[in-house]
């Protein structure tokens, strides 16, 4: 494949088989890569892997892909078993912290409404197409899991046992964020941080982790950025 084309479907993929795909990826492969019947693209997802195909048909209201062989099988487990919890932002915002969470693997990602929150509603189907272009070009196998905004003091109540949560507190007296073994996620505050009330509830949660990402003010979405780099920053075994 010289120029490569991967697309992700939730169709099952196997050998001999037949994928029929949506108008949208029809468009992308027509008009945007110029590409014909004949051409060789890879489909992916997390439940078969990533498999070579062929295109066979592409018309305007979609096209067929017939499986050939498989190039990745699928991942054992999630690595890294890593989610992002984010307080909502203004729109470009929120798409860029979609966009490169799903680049670095996160796993799963939790939209909450807090005190200074920029709004309360999302439009999940267009983050959910902001996710898989970013799978699309960065070779991940899986989507991350999206999920509708919630208000955080509902989060904490129903947060899983066994995962840490490493709350990015500006201005914190408070160990830097630290990749460690195990489930983790990364909690970063709304424009203007957490107010003093959810500064003390986040305290009040034992899995909660208060962590510093240094000692300059970052904007919500480089904070994001940051943090998830550095929970996956752990020592290279020798």
């Amino acid at each position: 494949m010289a120029r490569s084309i991967r697309l992700h479907t939730p169709a099952s993929l196997t050998a001999g088989g037949l994928v029929a795909l949506p108008p949208d990826q029809a468009h992308y492969l027509g008009t945007v890569m110029r590409a014909t019947p004949g051409a060789v693209i890879a489909l992916f997802n997390g439940r078969d892997g990533e498999w070579r195909g062929r295109i066979v048909a592409l018309r305007r209201g979609g096209a067929e892909i017939a499986i050939e062989t498989q190039l990745r099988p699928p991942a054992a487990a999630p690595d890294p078993d890593l989610w992002l919890v984010f307080a909502l932002l203004k729109r470009p915002a929120t798409d860029l912290v979609v966009q490169k969470a799903t680049e670095l693997g996160v796993a799963a990602i939790f939209p909450v409404i807090t005190m200074h929150s920029l709004g309360e509603r999302v439009n999940l189907a267009r983050l959910e197409a902001i996710a898989r272009e970013a799978a699309e070009q960065s070779e991940r196998l899986s989507l991350p899991e999206l999920h509708a905004p919630q208000p955080l003091p509902a989060l904490l109540a129903g947060w899983p046992g066994g995962r840490r949560l490493v709350a990015a507190i500006e201005r914190a007296d408070a160990p830097p964020v630290a990749a460690k073994p195990g489930p983790a996620a990364l909690i970063v505050g709304p424009e203007g941080g957490f107010a003093a009330a959810e500064l003390d509830v986040l305290r009040a949660h034992p899995f909660v982790e208060p962590a510093t990402l240094g000692p300059r003010i970052l904007r919500a979405e480089t904070a994001a950025i940051a943090g998830l780099a550095l929970l996956q920053a752990a020592p290279r075994r020798r």
